[in-house]
């Protein structure tokens, strides 16, 4: 016992660590949350009155102002603001999956010529920063009628580098064993990849779906400049707006907005979190 004395302290500090560093990372998200149910004074307290700032708005939880998620929402139509960010992720996360999963599938299971020249280029997108690259995707939304619309937040990020590149090496680890057996029952390369490949890549799709959704529902530089109009607006430049102060001046409807915004990544991750372990997990060995 008293050998295994040291381990099971050891343990317990590194699991107090984990745990502390968690929190002080939930700490400003909490604060938001608390922030969004206060009132204008309870936020911005008068010291030269004796008032302090504290973590919690006094009085029981059906006391506390829960209209303010309602004023934000009425302030800058944050509900259409809502539908735009929503619909754009959606189908960015939809269309991305297909094309990188299919592209993967391609340079993991297929030999042509160039095979290793696509790949590098591949490879080469993911050296520079995204913003590089946001001249002459205006230039070519311009050319192409994708300017203000949905399509705009939608089709440059239709396949990415990173996408290629995980599914690469998620599908390299399917034995070639089962594809020729595939093959030898008849079955295509759409069907090979639909019904025997899909299923044990799933995990690192839905782990790379994550990221895609979460990447395309935070989105500011891009939305920033190729929408000008309000009614093709996301979420994040709603808030922006908000949080400068452009429609209302109150920090808790401020920070109520901020809460709506997050609220979806939240149950997105819940949903999805066992297939985005594992599909982390299958990204960080390989066999």
């Amino acid at each position: 016992m008293s050998s295994r004395a040291p381990h099971i302290l050891t343990r317990l500090a590194a699991h107090a660590v984990v745990y502390a560093v968690a929190a002080s990372m939930l700490l400003p998200f909490m604060w938001m949350v608390s922030t969004a149910v206060k009132t204008d004074l309870q936020a911005l307290p008068r010291e030269a009155a004796g008032e302090h700032v504290t973590f919690l708005p006094p009085g029981w939880p059906w006391e506390w102002r829960w209209g303010n998620f309602a004023d934000a929402a009425r302030a800058v139509s944050l509900w259409d603001f809502y539908q735009n960010s929503l619909v754009a992720a959606a189908l960015t996360t939809l269309v991305a999956g297909v094309h990188n999963a299919l592209a993967g599938f391609a340079l993991a299971k297929f030999k042509f010529r160039g095979e290793r020249a696509i790949f590098w280029l591949v490879m080469s997108t993911m050296m520079l920063p995204v913003q590089v690259s946001f001249i002459f995707a205006y230039i070519a939304a311009g050319r192409l009628g994708m300017v203000d619309n949905i399509q705009a937040l939608v089709v440059p990020f239709a396949v990415s580098g990173f996408g290629i590149y995980s599914m690469k090496q998620a599908i390299a680890t399917v034995p070639d064993s089962l594809l020729e057996a595939g093959r030898l029952d008849g079955m295509s390369d759409l069907e090979l990849f639909w019904h025997v490949v899909r299923p044990i890549a799933w995990p690192t799709i839905a782990a790379l779906g994550i990221f895609t959704f979460v990447a395309s529902w935070n989105s500011f530089f891009w939305p920033l400049v190729v929408v000008d109009s309000v009614h093709s607006k996301t979420l994040p430049l709603a808030v922006a707006e908000l949080s400068a102060g452009r429609y209302v001046q109150s920090w808790p409807v401020r920070m109520a907005a901020m809460t709506i915004l997050t609220l979806p990544l939240i149950v997105v991750f819940v949903i999805f979190q066992r297939a985005f372990v594992r599909g982390v997990a299958m990204a960080a060995v390989k066999e």
